[in-house]
Parts: structure tokens; sequence; C-alpha cells
């Protein structure tokens, strides 16, 4: 045998006994041959003197260690975008993140492996320490220096590809939504060229702006209008009067049959409509407003949602994306001065907004039953119940000094709200799923896999039942939990028009009590803090406690009570200074001893504390209690420089989008989040930049929202309703399009 054909077969039982070897260690570790050829195909050309190219930028895309691991700089992104930019021999980057626990410390570090590895094969290699160059550790623990403990402990692997793959359900979500938005637009440009042709044969020297849009003058939002009215229309006047300008547009259209009934409902669809009086700030009330006119709702909405806007915009960022979270919570735990931040007591905003949720939902029955001439009925309770379970749940949020303010209002829509709620449900599950990951993308995905399974809980306007790991759009829950505290105020209305009121006070004063006593015995029994945690450590605090409804029900109950006394008072009940004196300082020490206390007690008890429980059971009711002074001193004419302030006119054009805008925040806050590629640092300008870029794209979502998905259902029902009542006052406008309502009843039947 020549030395050439010898050295052949040598080479030749050489390679194959390597590929024998390779198979068996890709067997024993249960990772396909495929995978730990690149592994070690990339692992080698890292080692070479020179590495390449390639392999030196899948080295570099790997998280390492940085400093301020003591203040929480724990996390280890590497670099997302790098690892899938690079091109190997025969792979391409995959960017994956390890999960790891060390001592009593989690975080998380990103490596770039070959996209042939699956997640379970890149566990198993970085279980066995394959990620190794010569002794050095690709992953390597945090030095005992800092952390007492060096051994590493895996309990999960997330890995990312550059292109998204949709289940049908995504694409289904994203359908619907994109739908959502085509139709008004749609409407839009096909409004805009039938005028364009109306005008041009009927008369040609008209331009299409001077034609009165659908109730143009009328303030369709129901916000607060100077003469202390809801808009909207909320008297019979107001009534005839928006019929006469339907009725007068009905009667242009029928001299243009051609365009059917498709013209009459694309215009309720079209911005040329739902854009009107979005922006106006004609609905503030003066100073020395009318009693009843609830001008300082407005303010008190719009603050409450920047409040909680800020603590979201902490909050979303101190559980994943900080670098230095144990000095952000040094910082912010021990100050009252840092009361916007998360650490404060931002969860009293949704207080806020159950109080003002309770005032106004006994201000609409007690409205309704004054229409049904003072007749309270099983029926009326049904429809009022189930008008709510369609179209209200956010109304109170968003609506406060809407048309249910008025007691001569008449039916609103009940399909108002509900579109923009599972528009905001599918936009989650569609836009969430083919959007690139980022580094901290875990809210994201949890939001994804949550909707996907409970979806019907948001329909239903249960989700606040569920876990809050199993919430979809978990800031939905205020929903849900107002909708079960409106079930409650026909009982208590009820108990009201009986001959003995002091029925009314022992019921409500046992219902504030249980509650109170409910959060108190929950807190002490489970050892909770008293204000929201700043990790997700404690979850017995949401799973039990934070949003339910027998621990939340204290503010909505004051808050009945508030609309029943405004709605039905026969005189003021502050006559002298002195006594508008004694509530204002009690008022402000009350609300500043429930944020001071706060901070004082911000420890999490070892053992069941009787501070942490008294605090829980009467902290809400009590902070209730002073918003609902606010509101009473300002109706009286008591309220001063804050009547003044939060009757100011910039809050109606903001109160008209607020429930778009607390529907969106916390998504474009996820989205932002989700996409960084390195943590956010911690500083106090750092956050009121991002607190005002935050508020600032929401307000311009929430407006594109509310004209776009929110508004058009609200039109499309009311002309609905217009079209009942012009027949009902025997008006001569007839067409095709209206609709078959029993027209009597109509004008007379309450909500």
């Amino acid at each position: 045998m020549s030395p050439v054909r010898l050295a052949l077969l040598l080479c030749a039982a050489a390679a194959a006994g390597g590929a024998a070897a390779a198979a068996d260690g890709a067997q024993a570790l249960n990772v396909s041959r495929r995978c730990l050829s690149d592994v070690r195909v990339f692992l080698g050309d890292i080692s070479l003197d020179t590495p390449k190219r390639y392999a030196a930028l899948m080295y570099d895309a790997f998280g390492k260690m940085g400093s301020g691991v003591a203040g929480g700089n724990v996390n280890m992104p590497g670099s997302l975008q790098e690892c899938l930019s690079v091109r190997g021999p025969a792979f391409s980057g995959q960017y994956c993140q390890v999960f790891l626990k060390q001592d009593n410390v989690q975080y998380f570090v990103g490596i770039c492996v070959p996209d042939s590895c699956g997640e379970d094969e890149v566990q198993t290699l970085v279980i066995y320490e394959t990620f190794q160059v010569g002794e050095t550790s690709l992953i390597p623990p945090l030095p005992s220096i800092l952390v007492s403990q060096s051994v590493q402990g895996i309990f999960m692997t997330q890995c990312t590809s550059d292109t998204a793959t949709p289940d049908l359900s995504a694409v289904t979500c994203l359908f619907v939504c994109c739908a959502m938005i085509a139709v008004p637009l749609a409407a839009t440009l096909l409004t805009a060229l039938i005028r364009w042709q109306q005008y041009r044969v009927v008369n040609p020297g008209a331009t299409v702006g001077s034609s009165s849009s659908l109730n143009a003058k009328s303030n369709l939002y129901g916000t607060l209008s100077p003469n202390g009215t809801a808009g909207g229309g909320n008297d019979m006047n107001a009534n005839v009067h928006d019929v006469q300008q339907l009725s007068e547009m009905g009667r242009g259209r029928s001299e243009e049959e051609d365009t059917g009934c498709v013209f009459w409902y694309l215009r309720a669809f079209s911005l040329q409509n739902t854009t009107q009086g979005v922006l106006s700030t004609s609905s503030s009330a003066a100073a020395a407003g009318p009693a009843g006119s609830y001008a300082s709702v407005n303010g008190i909405r719009i603050l409450s949602l920047l409040w909680i806007i800020c603590g979201h915009t902490t909050q979303l960022s101190a559980w994943n994306n900080l670098d230095n979270e144990k000095v952000w919570k040094k910082t912010v735990e021990s100050s009252p001065l840092y009361v916007f931040a998360f650490s404060g007591p931002v969860y009293l905003g949704v207080d806020t907004f159950l109080l003002l949720g309770g005032l106004l939902s006994a201000r609409s029955l007690l409205g309704s039953i004054q229409r049904a001439e003072d007749k309270f009925s099983r029926g009326l309770v049904a429809h009022f119940l189930f008008k709510r379970f369609i179209s209200s749940p956010g109304r109170r949020l968003s609506r406060t000094a809407e048309s249910e303010m008025n007691i001569n209002e008449r039916p609103v829509s009940p399909s108002r709200v509900q579109p923009l709620h599972l528009f905001i449900v599918c936009l989650a599950i569609g836009f969430f799923s083919v959007v690139q990951r980022g580094a901290f993308w875990f809210i994201a995905e949890d939001e994804v896999t949550n909707c996907k399974k409970y979806w019907w809980s948001n329909l239903l306007l249960v989700n606040n039942l569920f876990t809050i790991t199993d919430i979809c759009a978990p800031w939905t829950w205020y929903l849900s939990l107002d909708f079960q505290f409106y079930a409650t105020t026909p009982l208590l209305i009820y108990l009201y028009r009986l001959k003995n009121r002091y029925v009314l006070l022992v019921v409500s004063a046992l219902l504030l009590l249980m509650s109170g006593v409910a959060s108190a015995v929950i807190t002490a029994l489970l050892q909770l803090p008293v204000h929201q945690p700043t990790t997700l450590t404690y979850e017995s605090y949401f799973q039990y406690y934070y949003n339910k409804p027998y621990t939340r029900y204290g503010p909505y109950l004051i808050g009945i009570m508030l609309g029943i006394y405004i709605t039905t008072k026969r005189d003021q009940l502050l006559k002298h200074q002195w006594q508008a004196a004694v509530g204002w300082v009690s008022c402000l020490l009350g609300m500043a001893a429930v944020v001071v206390l706060a901070y004082v007690l911000k420890d999490v008890p070892a053992r069941p504390s009787m501070a942490h429980a008294l605090y829980q059971g009467v902290h809400r009711p009590l902070w209730a209690l002073g918003v609902a002074w606010i509101i009473l001193a300002c109706e009286e004419g008591y309220g001063g420089f804050i009547h003044s302030l939060l009757s100011l006119g910039v809050w109606a054009p903001l109160s008209h989008i607020s429930f778009s805008c607390y529907l969106i925040h916390p998504f474009l806050i996820i989205l932002y989040n989700g996409k960084q590629e390195t943590p956010i640092h911690y500083t106090d300008f750092n956050f009121m930049y991002l607190f005002m870029g935050h508020v600032t794209l929401t307000l311009v979502a929430g407006y594109a929202l509310t004209v776009l998905v929110e508004k058009p259902y609200l039109f499309l029902k009311r002309m609905n309703i217009y079209n009942g009542m012009v027949l009902g006052q025997r008006q001569v406008y007839r067409h095709t399009c209206l609709c078959s309502i029993d027209n009597k009843e109509m004008s007379m039947r309450p909500p």
C-alpha cells in the first residue's frame, strides 16, 4: 500500500471517528448533531489567534457583567440586534436569554447561539457548560465578592428570531383592529366625495365646509357645559333642537335618494363628524356655576389619570428594566417628595375614580326613576344594569361629567365603550405577536399569552377575580370592578326610597365596615405591605387584596351616598364660612395623613401588624371622603381657588379623550420598555422626561382612538335614537333608515 493511500485512509478513519464521537456527544447531551456541530464551529472560530469576524460579533453580543451590581445592575441583556445580524458559515445568529438564580439574586444573561439550536437544546448546553473558550465561561457567575453563593441555577431559557410568526388568533385580531380603523377612514373619504358631488349638483356656489355636520353644535361627549348641563342635550329643548338639525339633514338627504342608507350611516363613522368638539374647551363651568354643574369633576379626573400614568411609567420600568433598582427603591420609598413615583400611593387615583363612579351611578339611576314618573320597577333596574354591562365600564372613568350627570337625559349609546375596550384586547394579541421582541419583552409576551387564554373575562367584566398573572390587559381590572359595584346601586337607591331612610344609613355603615374589616384582616393574616409592592414578589397582595371587590367597595359606596345627597338635596349643607373652613382643614389633614402614613408604614411586617391592618382598613374611605368634600364644597360655592383650578377649560378636551388615554397608555409603556436593548437608568430627570414623553404620546394615541374607534359607535347609536324621537314628535321627516323603535317609549323610557 502506498504511503499516500495510507495517509488518506488514516484521515478518513479519523474523520469517521470524529463524526462518530460528535454523534455520540450529541446523543449523550440530547442535542441535535447540527446544533452541536455549529456550536463547536463557533467556539473553535472564536478560539483562533485571529477570531473570525462573525464569531467575534457573536461573542460581543453575549451579555457581560457591568458595574453597579450592588445597586441592582444584575441583568446582562447583551446585544439583540448585533446577534441577529450575524451570518456564520452555515448558520445565523439567534438571541437567547438564560434566566439564572445565584444565592437570592435572579437575573438573566443574553447569549448569541446558532439558529440551528432550539430553546431546550440551548438550555442543555448551558447546563453542561458547553459555552466556554478554554477555561473561560461565556456565562460566568456573579463574583463571590458581591454574591455569597457562586453556584448558578438555571430555571428558564427563551430564544427569539428576527422574524415573527403570528398564529391564527393574532392574525384574526390584527384583521379586526385594521377593519375598525379602516372603516372610519373609508367613510371619511366617501363622505367627502359624496358631499362634493351633491354640492356641485345642488348648489355649485357652496362649499363642502358650509354644510352643518351631524349635530355640529352639540357636545356629544357630554362633558360639562357652562349652564351646568351635560353635553349632548339633556333637556327636552336640547332634544328638540338636535332633532330639528337631524331632520334638516334628513330632508337634504332625501333630495339625493341615490345615496340611500349608506350615506346616512357613513356620516356616523366619518372623521368629519367624530372630530367635532373633541378639542373644545367650552365645557368648563364658571367658578360660581349653578349647583349640580359638577365643574370640578373634569379636573379631578384628569389629575388622577396623570397620577396613574406617572405611577405606571415608574412601575413597569422598575419591575424589569432598571439597572439601579435598589438605588431607586431606597430613594423613592423613603421620601414623600416622590409621591408621584410608584412607591407613593398612586393607587389612591383609582379610589378617586371609584368615588366618581358611585356618585354618577346614583345620579343616573335617580334620573331614570324621575323620567319614569317616579316608578322604580324591575324592568327599569334590568335596563339600567344591562346598559351598564354593555357600555359603561369605562364611562365612569372617562365620562364622569357626562350624560349621567343630568337627571333629564335621554338614553345614550349602549355600544359606546366596549368597542374600544375589545379593540385594546385585540391590539395586545395582534400587535405584540408581530412586533420583533426586545431584550425586555417579558410583560408583552405575558400579555399575548393571557389575552389569548382569558379574553372572555374582559368581555364579561370579571377579569379582576383572576390572579394578576392571568389577567388580560391587567389595567382593565378597574372596568370590571366598576361594573360589579354599579350593580349594587339599585339596592341602595331602593333603600333610600323607603319611608324610613335610616335603613339606608345602617346598611351603608355595615357595608363600609365589612369592607374595612376585610381589608384589615387580609392584611394582618397575609402580612401585606400597605402600599403596592415595587416587585412581583408579593403575589398574595394582588391575588387576595388589591383588585378585589370586598376590599375596594368603600370609595364607591361613599360616592353613591354623595350622589344621592347632591341629586335630591333641597338646601345647601354649608351655610356658614366656619363650616367650610372646618371641612377644608379636616379634608386636607386627612388626605395628607393617608399619604404620609403610606411612607411611615412602608416596611413589610414580619408578623401580623395592627398598624398596617388599621391603615388598610380605613385609608381608602378616608381618601374618598376627602375627594367627596372637595366636590361638595365646589358645588356649594366654597371651593375657592381649588374650584377655579379644577374647572379650567383645559380639562374639557382632555376629558373627552380620557378613556382612550387610560386604556392605551400601559400598552405604549409596555411597548417602549419591551423594545429596549439595555436597562434604563433611574434618575429624577430621566423619569420626568420619560413621563412627559409617555403623556404626550398617550394624548396623541388617545385622540386618534377616540375619533376612530370610540366615537363613531356613539354617533351611530344616537342617530337611531334621534330617528325615533323625530317620529315621536310627528315630524314630516321620513326615510328608509329609521330603526324599528316604539316612538312613545323612546320619548319617555328611561335608560
